[in-house]
């Protein structure tokens, strides 16, 4: 059996901790907490499950935390875990069982992170990450936000995951950091531009976002995935800009990268519908439905892209062009997915009330 030392970087997570190390208490051989400036009980509830806890001042720079975090490792693997993710009951059992049989030589495995779920409590949204690596290796993270693991070798595809739960609100400080690095200069990666992107679309930056997803793309040094989400994200700050014929040509830029996915479908098909073109967007609707998700462990999968969303947006197309037969089915289908939803709902009170379904 290997040896595993969970570590995690904390600031006042008195809410959560308590949670994910109950979960983890008979897996892991050894518990490191980095605290980076707690005021609440989150250090007492550390030394509660015998961590060991180190102070570290908060520099903004993500990365620096958690190779501290790493560094206080003794054991053969280390797994690395957000204060509010989630270890269910299965999953426990999977890892137990990864810690009994995984064979020493793997350098790395990756484990499904659970970010969405529809009303059923499916997953919806999922990806893989690299979640524990040999200790002797000395693998990094790089990047001060939104920092990634940079390991290599031997792979094991692991069938436990982990589910994140996001207690706090969002806010500011992710931009901050970005725009604190830029103003001083900072040369960015095609990863910086990409994330530095996110942030800024996020807090409704557009014109500024429209720079960097550009910067990045014409680069041509990402990842196939950020590429795809990049030109989708780029769409979403034209349509927000009201210039609707680069949001077009953002949407098929997409196209440059791979075969259509169900998320550029349903884009697409969103552009026709808001000019009216029925027809054109069922078609893209439909082709959602067909479309295959991404090949490979480390794609990012949004299963609502390729289910309920498309068929309801059919169930609207097929409404506005008089089929309400067809309407009905698929509002239907939506129903079978996301039987709550409002959108869904609201459809199945029409057709009771105007058609009498």
């Amino acid at each position: 059996m290997v040896s595993i030392s969970l570590c995690m970087i904390v600031k006042n997570e008195e809410g959560t901790l308590g949670r994910i190390l109950s979960a983890m208490k008979d897996i892991a051989d050894e518990i490191i907490i980095v605290d980076t400036g707690s005021t609440d009980r989150t250090k007492q509830i550390a030394y509660s499950f015998r961590a060991k806890v180190y102070d570290f001042e908060w520099i903004n720079d993500f990365a620096a935390a958690r190779n501290y975090s790493f560094s206080k490792a003794t054991k053969q693997y280390i797994m690395w875990l957000d204060a509010d993710d989630i270890i269910e009951k299965k999953d426990q059992l999977l890892l137990k069982r990864l810690k009994q049989h995984l064979d020493p030589v793997i350098d790395r495995v990756t484990m499904a992170y659970h970010l969405g779920f529809d009303q059923k409590g499916n997953v919806t949204y999922s990806l893989r990450r690299n979640r524990i690596v040999k200790r002797e290796r000395n693998f990094q993270w790089i990047g001060p936000v939104h920092e990634y693991l940079h390991c290599y070798g031997t792979v094991y595809h692991a069938e436990a995951a982990v589910t994140h739960s996001k207690q706090k609100e969002y806010t500011d400080r992710n931009l901050r950091i970005y725009l604190e690095r830029l103003a001083a200069g900072e040369h960015f990666t095609p990863r910086d531009q990409y994330y530095f992107a996110n942030e800024l679309r996020t807090h409704e930056r557009y014109s500024e976002a429209v720079e960097w997803y550009t910067k990045f793309l014409d680069g041509k040094q990402g990842w196939i995935e950020d590429n795809i989400l990049a030109s989708l994200r780029l769409a979403e700050c034209y349509r927000r800009l009201k210039d609707e014929d680069k949001r077009f040509q953002a949407l098929t830029r997409a196209l440059k990268y791979d075969k259509p996915r169900p998320e550029l479908c349903c884009d697409i098909g969103a552009y026709f519908l808001e000019l009216g073109q029925y027809r054109t967007a069922a078609y893209w609707y439909e082709q959602a439905l067909k479309a295959e998700e991404p090949e490979g462990q480390m794609a990012m999968i949004n299963l609502a892209n390729s289910t309920w969303i498309p068929h309801i947006q059919l169930c609207l197309c097929y409404d506005r062009l008089g089929d309400y037969e067809k309407a009905y089915e698929h509002n239907e289908k939506a129903r079978e997915y996301n039987p709550t939803h409002p959108s869904v709902v609201y459809n199945t009170n029409y057709f009771k009330e105007r058609h009498g379904k």
